[in-house]
């Protein structure tokens, strides 16, 4: 028995050595390794035969089907239900950095992501108000809430650095691509990711979130009870954003009830057309590298160096080709996409705690000089939504100054003026522009974010403010408390924004709530202030690192 356990032992050391052996080695990639592949569902020529399988409606039996109350959470929580912990990313698998072994701290790499993160619940305190809370504050109730928030997660657009990279595999591969190490799992990878639709996890962010504005604000639908009339939601034309209103709606209304009980209006996104969800469209210099465009120079200059190690780590464990800088940021998201697309992503085990770090502040510098303060256009680009939002405030319709379509805006049918629920989709870049231009300062402060390295001295972090699934909410409320009584505020993500430093007559609050009276006028002023035909198309020079307010310089 002890021969028998002594070669059982030497054997298991055998295979131990020839396994570490083996990750010394190169592996020759496999031919297919880096091409592109896919699956399609559902079969071609297949539908539901509803005469085989008819609906709800036809085999009746229903059982009983009296309703309750609508939810008023908001209202009547004793806590706030905050999306934080792994709920906001299930059922996605992010490992642990590079190089973190079981006993360091738990770092959640899903946060360093940038406009790639899923969303998460923000502190207020984060941003000056430690003891506010989204919930209505004690003698105030939500009498209306306005919503633009962004497409869940989504496959890389078309043509991104993701598909290049795999194209960069592919055609090593051809030349003999060798692998090793971390690395090792190249030698039969391949590229399995969609363009531009929403992943299974994009749709579920939508549907979460769907419900969860049902379970905070469904009492507002009784407006719409009392009026006779059903809400609309507005989005974009573009696939992801059509089912991304369709499941937010699906999430507030249910299914198969929301195809009937809310107008969900598609507002064409292509160049040359008007529309407050896709500014960009129309704004001549939002396409301009030395404007709109300030972002990208610098969030490439920031990474060019910051990299260099990792660089050399992964170069190490492969022969018949070169790593960049490029092609470490194409890894890195490929550690994003294919986490949010096909729930685990063996890149992101090659890159370490720093490395996610300064992948964030690549986002963090893009994000602020392309659609944030340090951005000439943003302002401008943001006016569209600024403008909807007050006309609603006030129930007028908004004049033709920036990107709306006034086609739509000046009717009754397509832009009502009296809900008490408004939920507009967009993208992430346009929710950040909307931002600037309410001049919601607190989200900003500090100095401009340096190329050079994050000082960590601003409050602006990109995956906080434009992760999938971001949005940004206004409560409209009345408060037995206040003088006047009609108030308002902002929130970000569950984060509740101070705005007496940027608003003119709103004293320091602690609920961060100013007269709704006195913010309408402060947005009037800054309607006025944005100079859109001048920041969209004149010439003009703007510098990198300069906080321009989202605003064009005049000299």
């Amino acid at each position: 028995m002890q021969l028998v356990t002594t070669a059982a032992l030497f054997s298991a050391l055998l295979v131990h050595t020839s396994t570490a052996a083996d990750d010394t080695a190169f592996v020759t990639a496999a031919p297919h390794a880096g091409s592109a592949t896919a699956d399609l569902y559902p079969p071609s020529g297949t539908s539901v035969d509803s005469a085989l399988f008819p609906p709800e409606a036809e085999v009746g039996f229903p059982g009983p089907t009296p309703t309750g109350v609508q939810p008023a959470a908001i209202q009547t929580a004793a806590a706030y239900p905050y999306n934080r912990g792994p709920s906001n990313q299930f059922p996605l698998v992010a490992p642990q950095p590079h190089g973190q072994d079981a006993t360091s701290d738990t770092f959640d790499i899903t946060k360093y992501w940038g406009n790639l993160s899923p969303w998460y619940s923000l502190s207020s305190a984060d941003y000056g108000l430690p003891d506010a809370s989204p919930l209505a504050p004690e003698g105030c109730s939500v009498t209306q809430v306005h919503l633009l928030y962004r497409h869940g997660a989504r496959y890389p657009t078309s043509g991104a650095a993701p598909a290049q990279f795999a194209a960069k595999i592919a055609n090593a591969t051809k030349e003999g691509l060798q692998v090793r190490g971390d690395l090792a799992f190249l030698s039969d990878w391949t590229y399995k990711l969609g363009g531009e639709l929403l992943t299974p996890f994009g749709r579920s962010q939508e549907f979460l979130l769907g419900i969860q504005h049902r379970q905070l604000y469904g009492h507002l639908l009784n407006n719409f009870t009392e009026a006779g009339t059903i809400p609309v939601f507005r989005t974009e034309s573009q696939d992801r954003m059509v089912k991304t209103t369709q499941n937010f709606a699906a999430g507030f209304f249910g299914v198969p009830e929301f195809l009937d009980q809310v107008s969900i209006e598609i507002l064409v996104e292509t160049p040359g057309v008007n529309n407050s969800g896709a500014p960009y469209e129309i704004c001549n210099n939002s396409n301009v590298n030395s404007r709109g465009g300030i972002g990208n120079t610098m969030a490439s200059k920031f990474a060019k160096n910051v990299f260099n190690a990792t660089i050399d780590r992964l170069n190490s464990q492969v022969s018949g080709v070169k790593f960049t800088t490029t092609d470490v940021l194409a890894m890195l998201q490929l550690c994003s996409y294919e986490t949010n697309a096909l729930g685990y992503s063996a890149f992101c085990g090659l890159f370490s705690q720093e490395d996610f770090l300064n992948y964030e502040y690549f986002y963090d510098l893009s994000f602020y000089y392309n659609n944030g303060p340090g951005s000439p256009v943003s302002a401008a680009q943001g006016k569209g939504y600024l403008q909807e939002f007050v006309a609603r405030f006030t129930g007028e319709y908004p004049e033709a100054w920036s990107a709306l379509n006034q086609t739509f805006d000046n009717s009754s049918t397509y832009f009502p003026l009296n809900q008490s629920i408004y939920a507009d989709a967009t993208h992430e870049v346009v929710v950040l522009d909307t931002l600037t231009a309410f001049n919601l300062t607190a989200l900003f402060s500090g100095p401009p974010l340096s190329v050079t390295g994050n000082r960590r001295e601003n409050s602006f972090v990109a995956s906080k403010l434009v992760p999938f699934a971001t949005h940004f909410t206004v409560q409209v409320l009345e408060c037995s408390a206040y003088q006047p009584t009609k108030q308002i505020r902002f929130l970000v993500n569950d984060a509740v924004i101070p705005i007496a430093d940027s608003y003119a007559g709103c004293p320091a609050d602690p609920n961060g709530l100013c007269s709704f009276d006195n913010v309408v006028s402060v947005l009037k002023d800054r309607i006025d202030e944005i100079d859109f035909d001048y920041d969209c198309f004149a010439d003009y020079t703007a510098d990198e690192g300069v906080d321009y307010n989202g605003r064009a310089p005049r000299s």
